[in-house]
């Protein structure tokens, strides 16, 4: 008899985009980092096949038959549609489980709590399931990719799930395919800061997204062989008699994340890189973001002008923005960093990088 898991505990980081906000959907280069804050499911299985999972830091409880058609009663019903997910990939379950969900990440705040939380739960699964499968880092990013996006034609990429599986620091690219490349970059402390102001992330994530992608097909209907991949930001002022300013404007801005996402990549790959040099980029790419895609708040730029003030060495606004978090690289002086965000009304957390999702019961009976 082959011995299956009875309980289980499954943690997950969050994460932070370091260069490459907006970029992931347009199948342009992103690099993240996985952060010390993270979110756990612990469970046992159940005599019967109901899955109950409590969630006490947001007051709530859900509860559903494994013995029914999963069918979502609300928006993003991720819980449900991680079950579904495995089940379509051949999963089976002949029991539920009682679980429990904690977490530190920030929510509705930038950081990847939903998709921290959806690849804890596949990863729970998957190991709890008949089969006790233990996936690979980027199969269980891709299954809660479609667990969160696809299921719910959502207008986000797949930084996130990539990130939070994997963990450490990562350079994605997604053209011509899906290549995930482990950095082995020793960077140090960051600050980050929730603004506490709650974001509508569908809507900033298609706002932008449908803007960028409406330039992109005026563009290609004039010239079939544009690419967002590939043209030069000096070529660009060829496409300005095209488009409106707002639209010039956006082209503008994702072309020049892109290169400055590809400028610190190039950095990041050495071991030891220039630590000054990342804080600059990250500078220059929160002012693209703030000034061009027009995604920052004033809050948000109280708490980075704080935090590069009192020491940082470069901050940006992290996640789609519109509010949630920023964060700032802070090598030194980090104490003094957190404090002065603190003061300006925002949540601060020292953190660093942290390993991908994770076991942490390994606790096996017969």
């Amino acid at each position: 008899m082959s011995k299956k898991l009875n309980e289980l505990k499954i943690s997950t980081p969050g994460r932070v985009c370091l260069f490459g906000e907006h970029q992931d959907y347009l199948k342009l280069p992103v690099v993240a980092c996985a952060i010390s804050l993270r979110i756990s499911v612990e469970g046992h299985r159940r005599d019967d096949r109901i899955i109950k999972v409590q969630l006490p830091d947001i007051s709530d409880e859900e509860t559903f038959s494994l013995d029914e058609p999963i069918i979502y009663s609300k928006e993003r019903d991720y819980l449900k549609s991680s079950v579904k997910v495995l089940m379509k990939h051949g999963f089976t379950f002949s029991n539920g489980f009682d679980c429990i969900v904690h977490g530190q990440i920030p929510i509705n705040a930038g950081t990847s709590s939903s998709s921290a939380l959806i690849v804890t739960w596949i990863n729970f699964l998957a190991r709890m399931s008949d089969q006790s499968q233990i996936l690979p880092d980027e199969k269980l990013a891709w299954l809660a990719y479609e667990a969160e996006v696809l299921e719910f034609s959502e207008p986000g990429g797949m930084m996130d799930q990539y990130s939070t599986s994997i963990g450490g620091i990562i350079a994605i690219d997604f053209y011509p395919e899906t290549r995930v490349t482990r950095l082995n970059t020793e960077l140090k402390t960051f600050v980050l800061g929730n603004s506490k102001q709650p974001k509508d992330t569908k809507y900033i994530l298609s706002h932008v997204k449908d803007q960028i992608l409406a330039v992109d097909k005026i563009l290609r209907n004039i010239e079939p062989e544009f690419s967002l991949q590939t043209v030069s930001y000096d070529d660009l002022r060829f496409y300005s008699k095209y488009l409106s300013d707002s639209q010039y404007q956006i082209l503008e801005g994702t072309i020049k994340n892109r290169d400055l996402t590809v400028l610190a990549r190039r950095e990041l790959i050495r071991k030891n890189p220039d630590h000054k040099l990342i804080g600059q980029l990250l500078n220059e790419h929160h002012n693209v973001l703030r000034d061009m895609l027009n995604i920052s708040t004033p809050k948000i730029e109280r708490m980075i002008k704080a935090a590069l003030k009192s020491g940082a060495y470069g901050a940006k606004i992290n996640g789609s923005g519109g509010g949630g978090c920023m964060f700032a690289y802070a090598p030194e002086d980090s104490e003094r960093v957190k404090d002065a965000i603190e003061e300006e009304g925002g949540q601060a957390f020292i953190i660093l990088p942290d390993t991908g999702s994770r076991q942490e019961i390994p606790e096996v009976v017969k």
